[in-house]
């Protein structure tokens, strides 16, 4: 998977480097910060904090659509502080701090309709290749959770809602959603009384806040305008 996203890394550079030339190809560096929470585990909230950062390259389809391919390192997980709210105590645990970190390398690609006023909003789709995992009970790190050995699948596909805002000149806003559609761990809790236990499938939900710096703008739009497009 490292080959495949070096892969799409240099696509992305190659395409940004040659619309220099074409005069139509965008691209973008991106940089931010994910808020995040499993849904199907046993805390809740978007408690847990991560990087969201890489690069784009935007080819416009006509003067209302575009379509993105991004390259990004994105931090995913959960959280849930000593003592504090948001754990379901309907089941047992012999832990009081929870902390989940999942790191992955994702290839989004969307499609985005652009309004008069330049607001954007997309949907589409990612990959993700999980690169790192640690998982911790009480800030005591858990042994069994590993990359090659488990619980967490490797491969994670989710499903991407996007809006963008300009801010100043190139620079550009961006609000992000986004949710597993395949289970990312199935896991197995035991009600208080010990009568009772349930399996429950795992997907990772994502709020991602991030600031995107457009390179080669001006000259798309006056090419596009150049070929009537």
């Amino acid at each position: 998977m490292k080959r495949v996203f070096l892969t799409v890394s240099i696509i992305i550079s190659v395409g940004f480097l040659s619309s220099l030339h074409a005069q139509r190809i965008m691209g973008a560096l991106i940089g931010g910060f994910n808020t995040t929470n499993v849904q199907g585990d046993d805390v809740f909230g978007f408690r847990k904090f991560g990087i969201n950062a890489g690069a784009a390259a935007i080819v416009p389809l006509g003067e209302k659509w575009s379509f993105t391919l991004e390259a990004v390192y994105s931090q995913k997980g959960a959280f849930h502080r000593e003592g504090g709210r948001g754990m379901d105590y309907r089941y047992e645990h012999d832990y009081n701090q929870y902390k989940l970190q999942l790191n992955y390398l994702e290839v989004p690609v969307l499609v985005h309709f652009h309004d008069k006023k330049w607001l954007k909003a997309g949907a589409g789709f990612s990959y993700g290749r999980l690169v790192g995992v640690k998982e911790y009970e009480d800030h005591v790190r858990i042994a069994t959770t590993t990359l090659n050995d488990g619980p967490y699948d490797t491969d994670e596909y989710s499903a991407l809602l996007d809006v963008q805002f300009p801010i100043y000149k190139q620079l550009k806003i961006d609000a992000r959603y986004s949710f597993s559609l395949f289970k990312i761990r199935t896991r197995t809790y035991e009600n208080v009384r010990g009568d009772e236990e349930k399996i429950r499938k795992q997907y990772n939900q994502v709020l991602s806040f991030r600031l995107i710096w457009v390179f080669n703008e001006s000259s798309s739009r006056e090419s596009r305008l150049k070929e009537g497009l």
